[in-house]
């Protein structure tokens, strides 16, 4: 699985970008990681005679990733440690000091968390399972168009020059809502959720010239 994650990441990224990661502590990561971000590299030859050093497979010198290690007992969480399994523990913070960030997972536990919530097949200590692959995935789909496109998001909403006055009780509406949808561009406003459902798709693949 932590392969396959991988994979789907390296697939969009531009060329040429490498990426910098933070994970749990699952070991699986740094081994898909090094699988797809890494090259050949051939070691100096230490001695005048005797064999040639083997060629290894080494990660790119821009290649950072870090895990967030958490200690838990009893099902509460005790500890956290940083753990850098590749690059610098100071070319790491120095990249997330820019965007006032730290070592950390929040940004997807937060992810898991909504998942968790909406998705009642993926939820923990539930008695709701999921009979297939293919309905986990249609449950999936659903929650991420829903995420997108229908839940607006605080930290995307943007303050509106003029407090707009309320429809009927409540007091003045002084941000604009916004989802990643729309702040991605595809979209200029929220969606319902009834507007989800009645969305007509077009048939996938399209034909060529479409």
């Amino acid at each position: 699985m932590a392969q396959r994650v991988v994979h789907q990441v390296t697939r969009v990224l531009a060329p040429g970008c490498v990426p910098r990661l933070l994970t749990d502590g699952l070991k699986d990561y740094g081994t898909a990681l090094l699988i797809h971000c890494g090259q050949w590299v051939h070691p100096e030859r230490r001695q005048e005679k005797g064999p040639r050093p083997q060629p290894r497979w080494m990660p790119l010198p821009t290649l950072l990733y870090a895990q967030v290690v958490k200690s838990n007992r009893r099902r509460r969480i005790v500890g956290v440690t940083h753990r850098v399994v590749f690059g610098t523990r100071w070319a790491i913070e120095q990249i997330l000091a820019a965007c006032g960030w730290t070592i950390n997972t929040a940004f997807v536990e937060r992810l898991n968390l909504d998942l968790r919530q909406r998705v009642a097949a993926i939820g923990r200590r539930v008695n709701t399972l999921c009979q297939g692959e293919a309905g986990l995935r249609d449950q999936l789909v659903l929650f991420q168009t829903y995420h997108n496109f229908v839940l607006s998001h605080a930290s995307l909403r943007q303050p509106l020059p003029v407090a707009e006055a309320p429809h009927g009780r409540g007091s003045a509406q002084r941000w604009q809502l916004c989802t990643p949808a729309m702040a991605a561009g595809l979209t200029d406003h929220v969606w319902s959720l009834t507007e989800v459902l009645l969305y007509r798709v077009p048939p996938w693949p399209q034909p060529a010239g479409v």
